[in-house]
């Protein structure tokens, strides 16, 4: 039988070397993952998530012409100097919050060869723990607990867990997809049987889609180096996963029914900004008025613009 560790993970890996073409010309200068949602970029919403979750030290994978992503989760003196002496209380404490919230480390991906091959530039920061690997494009609503409930189901069983959204058949080639099987545990957690990389709709395995949360064993960096380039020439951490689940290695799946908000899609984007900013205390309130009236304005479904 397998051999799997119940250590408790304590460091998450966040890839964040993508090139980020969908938010062009935006993102010809600034990462996709500084982009802001409302008034904060959301990679620091996706720290916080860490953070919360009991992982207090975070490695970012970059790549080239992501400077400013270091410099964001830097100090920043000069600023805090300034609105100190201002007396500028809060906005001080929403600078310091970027850099207080967990240890940021940064190693680069060198060369942009998939997902598989960001998650394997962690190896020497996880050493031989279990993990989690957060993506930037899936930000998970504070008030529901995936990430803790995903590290909970791996101390239990050891292995690996993924987050999984059902995504409808007619939408899982966007996606990886899984087979499953339910667990003793029932309702939400399920045994992953099988995985594959964006399979065409009438070959899914299941509508349950791969989303953006791992929490992975360590025996996933040999399976890695060993993994060839697999859908789009890249090497595909579900790939990797799928060896694991061929060699018996428990892999489990969190089926995930909270509210999760894409900001990879430019649509969706201003969807998460406007949800969470109908939500804040100090906008919500004059935010949801302008948008009843601004709704109210609109001309009817097929209707030109006046």
């Amino acid at each position: 039988m397998p051999i799997t560790s119940t250590r408790r993970a304590r460091k998450a890996v966040i890839p964040v070397a993508g090139m980020g073409t969908r938010f062009l010309p935006a993102t010809k200068a600034v990462p996709k993952e500084l982009l802001p949602v409302v008034d904060r970029p959301a990679l620091q919403y996706i720290v916080e998530e860490a953070a919360r979750a009991g992982l207090p030290e975070v490695l970012m994978v970059t790549g080239r012409n992501k400077a400013a992503i270091e410099d964001y989760f830097d100090r920043t003196p000069e600023l805090e100097g300034a609105l100190e002496k201002k007396g500028d209380a809060g906005r001080l404490a929403a600078v310091q919050e970027s850099t207080d919230v967990a240890q940021v480390h940064f190693v680069r991906q060198g060369e942009a060869r998939g997902l598989g091959h960001a998650v394997l530039q962690a190896a020497a920061f996880v050493g031989d723990e279990p993990f989690a690997v957060l993506l930037g494009d899936d930000l998970i609503d504070a008030r529901d607990h995936l990430l803790e409930q995903m590290l909970a189901v791996q101390a239990q069983h050891g292995g690996s867990v993924i987050a999984l959204l059902d995504v409808g058949r007619e939408n899982i080639d966007k996606y990886g997809a899984v087979a499953v099987e339910p667990t003793a545990d029932g309702g939400d957690v399920v045994a992953v049987t099988g995985l594959v990389e964006k399979p065409p709709v009438d070959e899914a395995p299941s509508s349950l889609a791969i989303i953006g949360r791992y929490v992975l064993a360590p025996e996933i960096f040999d399976v890695l180096r060993e993994t060839p380039p697999g859908r789009g020439g890249e090497i595909q951490l579900t790939d990797a996963l799928a060896t694991l689940v061929e060699r018996g290695e428990p892999v489990h799946g969190v089926v995930f029914s909270g509210r999760r908000y894409d900001t990879g899609d430019k649509l969706d984007y201003l969807k998460a900004v406007v949800r969470l900013a109908s939500e804040r205390d100090d906008l919500g309130p004059s935010f949801t008025a302008f948008l009843r009236e601004f709704v109210t304005e609109l001309p009817a479904e097929g209707a030109s613009p006046s």
